[in-house]
């Protein structure tokens, strides 16, 4: 990366005018600060992870090593809670996290058509999160929003009786309330 650094975003992501490069600069400090908070931290692996993703937005390798080092674990412990709980993350998340439900009332309902337009609309499948992390897209078994099949959740609100034209409109008024453009 040069040294002509234009801009860091909120997320701590410097951005490079000369080669567009993307790089990821972390202030462990959060990290110390969690595990100093705790009298017994090791005995804390789980809250300290959570206070660390709540920090970030996810879980860092840097950070998730750091805590190792600290808490005196090894390294594939930290990795082996990190990658059991599904409230973990490794990667960087999006802004708003969309979920699609696929269980039954919505699957007969048309939750295919949905999920597709979605992954079609937001360039993304399963797990991943947008390229200008404007949001993370995940297929769940069930929302308990049965009644409204078929349903999304965009972060906490419930969004039902979907159709593709639907999720067009949606999608594009948080894009817009968000301040992205998006590709169509």
């Amino acid at each position: 990366m040069s040294a002509d650094v234009t801009e860091v975003t909120p997320e701590g992501v410097r951005v490079d005018a000369g080669t567009e490069e993307v790089e990821e600069e972390l202030d462990l400090a959060h990290v110390r600060e969690i595990l100093g908070s705790l009298n017994d931290a090791r005995g804390m692996l789980i809250p300290v992870l959570q206070g660390v993703q709540t920090a970030y937005g996810y879980v860092p390798e840097e950070a998730a090593n750091l805590v190792a080092d600290e808490l005196g674990l090894y390294r594939s412990q930290v990795y082996g809670v990190l990658t059991f709980y599904t409230q973990f993350h490794l990667t960087p998340r999006g802004r708003h996290i969309i979920r699609a439900c696929s269980g039954t009332a919505c699957h007969v309902r048309g939750a295919k058509g949905i999920i597709d337009r979605l992954e079609s609309i937001l360039d993304v499948g399963h797990g991943e999160t947008t390229e200008d992390r404007f949001a993370s897209f995940e297929k769940v078994a069930c929302l308990g929003c049965c009644g409204l099949a078929p349903v999304i959740m965009i972060d906490d609100d419930a969004l039902g009786h979907l159709t593709p034209p639907k999720v067009d409109k949606i999608i594009k008024n948080l894009r817009e309330m968000d301040g992205t453009k998006g590709g169509e």
